[in-house]
């Protein structure tokens, strides 16, 4: 890899007007911008990211906010931003808002300064208010994923109303009246999404969701686990179901009812919206609802680069279909296939 002084011999100029093209710090003669620019790239000065930029006005960077660590669905989904990120010549930076709306704006405002040219965002509460605006107004190229919103950006997200109602009727086919639910964070736009199709679901069977069996998880293993304590040892009739709303949450659940000698299906059925990839290990194995995260973290980056190389349509809203694993959670006999 060749340095400063390689490039400056291989262009003819000094190494002074060297450092000018590269820090922008004087103006240079077009020709001799052009003939450091392919001495940069001759001499590999950098691994050519630096000329590439300089060249093109491009970072060859893709940003990512993420609640990374609060919620085990992140992890495959991050990994397959950065898998196509790199097929398509694109290194990815990311950080974790920890769902924090002042985080996550302090968070998008480091990855701005940083001039990446575009930016993936898994919305904290209240992002249409701070960090969407700041996103538009920097003029940078923005998806959101896996919670929607009314910004006029492009962003998608699995299905979820269906496979919630598709969870709750299951359920209420098997004979249960009294089902839980352990509900997402407040504020995010899935969590709001998913708590509603549980209510709307029992309603449409005729049943009534009492409020101590809808208790939000706050999309964390503690939190569900302590609201499922909460719900077991109150007053009036335990439910006979539960579903929970994420996978890290399903954590916080069955922990709680270990806690409680509670045994799934025989005393709870259990159901959950999320899969695990060990889901099929467990005794019993979990019915849930799983989402395509592998083609969601794809699709993001496509939408993203199709934004940084010009595309300049009206915003685009992709809902992806998700998948109904039939497991023995729910107390009934695994369907052929476990699907």
């Amino acid at each position: 890899m060749g340095n400063m002084a390689d490039v400056a011999a291989e262009a003819g100029v000094s190494i002074s007007t060297v450092s000018h093209v590269i820090n922008e710090t004087r103006r240079v003669d077009p020709r001799t911008r052009e003939a450091v620019l392919e001495a940069i790239a001759t001499t590999g000065y950098r691994r050519n990211a630096l000329a590439a930029a300089l060249a093109t006005s491009r970072s060859g960077v893709l940003a990512l906010s993420i609640s990374a660590w609060q919620n085990p669905y992140f992890a495959p989904l991050v990994r397959a931003i950065e898998s196509r990120a790199g097929e398509l010549g694109y290194a990815l930076m990311m950080g974790d808002s920890h769902d924090d709306p002042t985080t996550e704006a302090a968070l998008v405002g480091s990855l701005l300064d940083r001039r990446a040219d575009g930016l993936i965002l898994a919305p904290a509460p209240r992002a249409e208010r701070a960090t969407i605006p700041m996103i538009r107004s920097a003029g940078t190229p923005l998806v959101l994923i896996d919670r929607l919103s009314s910004a006029p950006v492009d962003q998608l997200a699995s299905e979820g109303s269906e496979p919630v109602a598709r969870l709750t009727a299951h359920l209420i086919e098997l004979g249960h009246e009294r089902i839980g639910a352990i509900t997402g964070r407040r504020g995010i736009q899935s969590s709001v999404e998913r708590s509603e199709a549980f209510v709307t679901a029992m309603a449409a069977a005729g049943l009534h969701a009492a409020p101590r069996h809808l208790r939000c998880g706050d999309s964390s293993v503690d939190e569900a686990y302590t609201q499922t304590l909460a719900m077991f040892r109150g007053r009036g009739p335990r439910p006979t179901a539960l579903i929970a709303l994420n996978n890290a949450m399903t954590v916080g659940v069955m922990r709680a009812l270990r806690e409680l000698e509670l045994r799934v299906p025989q005393d709870v059925a259990l159901v959950c919206y999320d899969d695990f990839e060990w889901s099929d290990l467990f005794t019993p194995g979990l019915t849930a609802v799983a989402q395509d995260v592998e083609s969601m973290g794809r699709r993001a980056v496509d939408l993203l680069v199709e934004r940084i190389d010009g595309f300049d349509g009206p915003r685009r809203v992709e809902r992806l279909p998700t998948t109904f694993h039939h497991r023995d959670s729910c107390g009934c006999e695994r369907a052929p296939g476990g699907v």
